[in-house]
């Protein structure tokens, strides 16, 4: 029985959801880091920075729409509790960022681009990261941060250490992935300029690694002419493009 696309956007966010919760729990509950070799603690700071980034690619397609579309309200209240589970972040401001980056890709005034004059990575990373939330925004989400944080040392005995490595070391490694991988790799300005209008390039990556690096937004030319197609579909949509 082949599913339909809605089923498995749904499917494929419940896996990737359910791969999150597991690996925080096992990783924040059950590990010893003074007995854990450093290969295999980096090697489940990267799986926990996956699982991290696969919950904001989830919270995008609710975004575009795409996670349910037979229900948009039911789609944008699961895109507000997955982005709220990523990173404390507000659903509707950052559908409203989000749109304005679709609406002028690549252009001062997308709050996913540098600010026209200074795009070395360091810099735009840092307007990347500013553009989605303001500075009451971010007291807001600093304040929610320290609470859970000490609501699970001191009222669930996680293990300081444990939660750094593995809450709140991916989400910021998260953030420096999907910059890299999803806004700087595609949207920089070759030296020939840009040849669509979209100022979108697409990264030459094969397929596993295309799933590793940002769940195949490296196909990004292909995400901002298809907007409406999950991110699942993406190397479907740029093989029949080739």
């Amino acid at each position: 029985m082949t599913l339909t696309q809605d089923k498995q956007s749904l499917l494929w966010a419940g896996l990737i959801a359910g791969a999150w919760l597991l690996s925080l729990w096992g990783c924040l509950f059950w590990l010893d880091l003074t007995t854990l070799p450093l290969p295999v603690l980096l090697l489940l700071i990267a799986g926990r920075t996956f699982w991290h980034t696969g919950l904001f690619i989830v919270s995008h397609d609710a975004a575009h729409g795409t996670l349910y579309a037979p229900n948009l309200r039911w789609n944008h209240r699961l895109g507000a509790v997955v982005i709220a589970v990523y990173a404390l972040l507000p659903y509707r401001e950052f559908v409203r960022c989000h749109r304005l980056h679709h609406a002028m890709p690549g252009r001062v005034g997308d709050p996913d681009y540098h600010d026209g004059h200074n795009s070395h990575p360091l810099m735009w990373y840092w307007r990347f990261m500013r553009g989605y939330l303001n500075q009451h925004q971010s007291l807001q989400v600093f304040v929610w941060f320290t609470v859970i944080f000490h609501l699970l040392r001191f009222g669930l005995g996680v293990n300081p250490l444990n939660l750094l490595c593995f809450w709140v070391l991916p989400i910021w490694l998260s953030s420096i992935q999907l910059f890299f991988f999803g806004t700087y790799l595609p949207h920089r300005e070759p030296k020939s300029g840009y040849t669509n209008c979209h100022h979108a390039l697409s990264s030459p990556f094969p397929l596993w690694l295309s799933l590793l690096t940002c769940y195949h937004f490296g196909y990004h030319w292909e995400h901002h002419e298809y907007p409406d197609v999950p991110w699942f579909r993406l190397p479907r949509v740029a093989c029949h493009q080739r």
